[in-house]
């Protein structure tokens, strides 16, 4: 089955993405704790609007990395991850 790039992701309710200065990093707050993201899924996770759908995040990357042949591929994957983990909701 095929990942449809047309849907927008949402961090769900309780879930919010920050810099936080104390890990010199961008970090998803939760109630029950913190993920530490790595620099790519907070360059993802930075484009998570609720307005945006998968490949307007995917073009909006694409314009800072150009020619990277597997970045779609990496932004599906975040989005599978994250939204098996309960991070975001796809609608």
């Amino acid at each position: 089955m095929s990942f449809d790039r047309s849907k927008k992701p949402t961090w769900r309710q309780g879930y919010r993405y920050q810099y936080e200065p104390a890990q010199k990093g961008h970090v998803l707050l939760y109630p029950e704790g913190m993920i530490k993201l790595n620099e790519s899924a907070a360059l993802i996770g930075g484009l998570i609007d609720g307005e945006r759908d998968v490949a307007a995040i995917i073009g909006e990357l694409d314009k800072q990395f150009l020619g990277v042949p597997e970045l779609g591929d990496d932004v599906e994957q975040f989005m599978e991850v994250a939204r098996a983990q309960h991070w975001i909701t796809l609608a």
